[in-house]
């Protein structure tokens, strides 16, 4: 779904755009973890354009790879900043994404243990030979 550059969203369309609840789009806020300030209609609702969804996606993306709250608030607080601290900005995705790459090769083990169990597994019960499979005695 694209939008108008300067079209407005209330906190409702932002959560459902980016899978955040109206909670947590509130906590963002409050943490400082947006990149500018929140507008705010004459009635007091707040207004968010597409910069700051853009954003929000980025943050959903960051913190479900597992980015700690304190690296992702940070980072917007170097990108509100501006200019000229590019350098301090890589060096925290560049952890972030050593630490990623990390779990991700950490799983790929674990698929490969579960893998080889579930072969195990399905070669007992298919020749019938399952009994005692995770007996002590045997440690199967």
């Amino acid at each position: 779904m694209t939008s108008a550059p300067n079209e407005a969203f209330t906190i409702g369309q932002v959560a459902e755009r980016t899978g955040m609840s109206v909670h947590a789009l509130r906590y963002y806020e409050r943490e400082d973890l947006l990149i500018g300030p929140v507008r705010r209609t004459t009635g007091g609702r707040r207004v968010y354009t597409e910069v700051d969804v853009d954003w929000l996606q980025i943050c959903v993306k960051l913190r479900e790879s597992g980015m700690p709250l304190a690296d992702l608030k940070r980072f917007a607080e170097l990108v509100r900043q501006g200019p000229g601290n590019e350098e301090r900005r890589l060096e925290l995705l560049d952890a972030h994404r050593e630490r990623v790459e990390a779990q991700i090769s950490a799983l790929e083990e674990c698929r490969s243990l579960i893998r080889w169990k579930v072969g195990v597994y399905t070669e007992h019960l298919r020749s019938g030979a399952a009994e005692g499979l995770w007996d002590p005695a045997n440690r199967g």
